[in-house]
């Protein structure tokens, strides 16, 4: 059986929190470990609140370096610190604005127990996990912003009927995983002809940004794609100003990339729980959620 995989979008909100969606803020735990994207102010309280633990972050990924995306941070190394953590915490941000992060980091001097470590964002792979890889592409908002995208590895099972009857047993599946082919006797096998591929599964988190092809690129096929819609479509113009998304440009991204699942979320805060976003969207790519704090997801 595959490892679950479980999303908490843990603010949902833009710009400004609101009594009812904190802001930015996704965790993503696999293998035990939790990866987070985006750490806006609060983010910490989410996770309490929501049960995510966060002793458990390895990574956390932001997609740009305003505020509302960013500043949970401070707060939440701290903490950890306090928590008595001692395993490296790996932090990435987009190339050339690690100076911004820093002075969150170090602002009162206070002593870190454990290694932080900032890494640059590029387009392509940013961190490879075991059995899974996140990869970033590049967003257009105001400044430098990158989405991400998780994909688990694709895992290959072996058809033990054809095997048994070809001969391949014990060290010969290492040795035809690692080849591509073994020799039995004087029959060549390759590894495609005994084995069935399961693709491995893939969320795309694109906040803030424009619809993008780089988007759609990396969204390809993708099991969920969480990507913002901070205005309905009668704001279009002001998203179009602000290099945001609305609701309906999300679902055409969705529609474009052929995702099972959207979610919509960074919803600006002149909305309230009734709102015209997910029903936009859904005229457009039926298979739409409007996300909410808390709001879980399993895979």
């Amino acid at each position: 059986m595959p490892e679950r995989i479980k999303l908490t979008f843990l603010g949902t909100g833009g710009s400004i929190p609101t009594v009812e969606r904190g802001l930015p803020a996704m965790s993503l735990e696999y293998n035990g470990a939790v990866y987070l994207f985006d750490c806006g102010e609060g983010t910490q309280m989410q996770m309490l609140k929501y049960g995510v633990n966060a002793h458990r972050i390895r990574a956390i990924f932001i997609t740009h370096m305003h505020g509302d995306h960013v500043i949970g941070v401070a707060g939440l190394i701290r903490s950890m610190a306090l928590y008595g953590r001692t395993e490296p915490l790996e932090i990435f941000v987009p190339e050339g604005e690690e100076g911004k992060l820093e002075p969150l980091l170090t602002f009162d001097r206070v002593r870190i127990g454990y290694p932080i470590l900032i890494r640059k964002t590029r387009s392509g792979t940013a961190y490879k996990g075991k059995d899974f890889t996140v990869s970033a592409f590049a967003l257009k908002h105001t400044v430098k912003t990158f989405g991400y995208r998780f994909k688990e590895d694709d895992r290959l099972h072996f058809d033990k009927q054809k095997c048994a009857k070809l001969g391949i047993k014990k060290e010969m599946f290492t040795e035809i995983q690692k080849k591509g082919k073994i020799r039995v006797g004087k029959k060549l096998i390759l590894l495609s002809g005994v084995t069935t591929k399961e693709k491995g599964r893939s969320i795309v988190y694109a906040t803030d940004s424009r619809p993008t092809a780089s988007t759609i690129n990396a969204s390809k096929g993708a099991d969920i794609l969480a990507h913002e819609a901070t205005y309905s479509k009668e704001l279009a113009k002001l998203a179009k100003e602000r290099a945001h998304s609305t609701s309906e440009e999300a679902a055409k991204v969705a529609k474009s990339a052929g995702v099972s699942l959207l979610v919509i979320f960074h919803v600006s805060a002149r909305y309230s729980k009734s709102n015209p976003l997910e029903q936009e969207a859904k005229k457009v790519f039926k298979n739409t959620m409007l996300a909410y704090d808390g709001m879980e997801l399993l895979l």
